[in-house]
């Protein structure tokens, strides 16, 4: 059974709905074909606070979640129940619990390979996919520790100083609000570091990730009453939900070994950012959605724009779904 709230001042719903995962907190705005939107990291169903109107007032159901690990979701124990299956079958859950049989799934940051593969794994359910900022790479090389351990050559790159548990905890959960200003302005276009200061996405040897962050200066997009949100978040739940999903990619590369190289055919969509590591870094990846997204619409990179893409460019990204949403069949009855 779901549990629902309004509240009247913003029009948004409230509910928690049953998922594999136990619970998983979603807001929603509007009304017609449903719009799954799945977010990243350190975010929350907050990060769409700008699509959620603009997705209802062009005629659909928009339904932002918190990620299990993240918000009002649960969060299990275990490391390996952040593996991508289990995400895909909460995507999965809330579409049915929301009284649905099928939905479009756009996501951002992790979410845009949550959502990649929630269509790739279940195209019964997913129509269409939307992915913001991290580009479709099908399955496939090396195991990713492999890769990983290899980018950072005399530094460690972020992705493999989070894999052992407690340790990027320790650094960020003594300063949430901190932390979470300095990762946001470091990856902002308006706030980055300059492109000759030390790369963020590397820790030192004996350092910490905030140790080249930018201080003192939040990003346009961000105002305060936004960052006091992201910080109660993570305040009252702690991070080691959010970053069990890094320490998952492993277990996620043999989960989906049945899909190596596999296309995702249903209508898709991309949009990064030109400023944007993950854009950027996978240049070849989008180079290749000839074969790796068969059935995309059009492929977008916003010039000076950074890693947050649907909150520093709100209205194009609202503008550039939503021609998109409107050029998909209708679902089926």
């Amino acid at each position: 059974m779901s549990r629902q709230t309004k509240d009247q001042a913003s029009e948004l719903t409230h509910r928690l709905v049953p998922s594999p995962a136990g619970r998983i907190h979603v807001v929603e705005q509007g009304s017609g074909p449903l719009v799954l939107l799945v977010h990243g990291f350190p975010e929350s169903w907050y990060s769409w606070r700008h699509q959620l109107p603009a997705l209802a007032a062009a005629g659909y159901r928009a339904a932002a979640i918190d990620v299990r690990g993240y918000g009002r979701s649960s969060k299990p124990a275990e490391v390996d129940a952040y593996r991508m299956l289990d995400l895909v079958e909460d995507n999965v859950a809330v579409v049915h619990a929301l009284g649905e049989r099928t939905a479009v799934v756009v996501g951002h940051d992790w979410g845009s390979p949550i959502a990649a593969n929630s269509a790739l794994v279940r195209p019964d359910v997913f129509r269409a996919v939307g992915m913001l900022s991290v580009p479709y790479s099908p399955r496939g090389g090396p195991r990713p520790s492999e890769i990983f351990s290899r980018i950072g050559g005399d530094e460690e790159f972020y992705v493999s100083y989070f894999q052992q548990p407690g340790r990027a905890e320790a650094e960020i959960e003594p300063d949430v609000r901190g932390w979470l200003a300095g990762v946001y302005a470091a990856l902002s276009a308006d706030t980055m570091p300059a492109d000759d200061a030390p790369d963020p996405h590397f820790v030192a040897p004996g350092g910490l990730m905030r140790d080249r962050f930018p201080a003192g200066q939040l990003p346009a997009w961000l105002s305060e009453e936004d960052l006091d949100f992201y910080a109660g978040e993570f305040e009252r739940t702690g991070f080691t939900g959010a970053l069990n999903r890094y320490r998952n990619m492993d277990r996620d590369w043999e989960d989906l070994a049945d899909f190596d190289g596999a296309p995702v055919t249903q209508p898709s969509l991309f949009a990064g950012g030109g400023r944007d590591a993950s854009t950027t870094w996978l240049r070849d990846a989008i180079e290749a959605y000839s074969t790796t997204l068969p059935g995309l619409h059009s492929s977008h990179v916003l010039d000076d724009c950074g890693h947050w893409i649907q909150q520093e460019r709100p209205e194009e990204i609202n503008k550039l779904l939503t021609e998109w949403l409107a050029s998909l069949p209708a679902p089926a009855a």
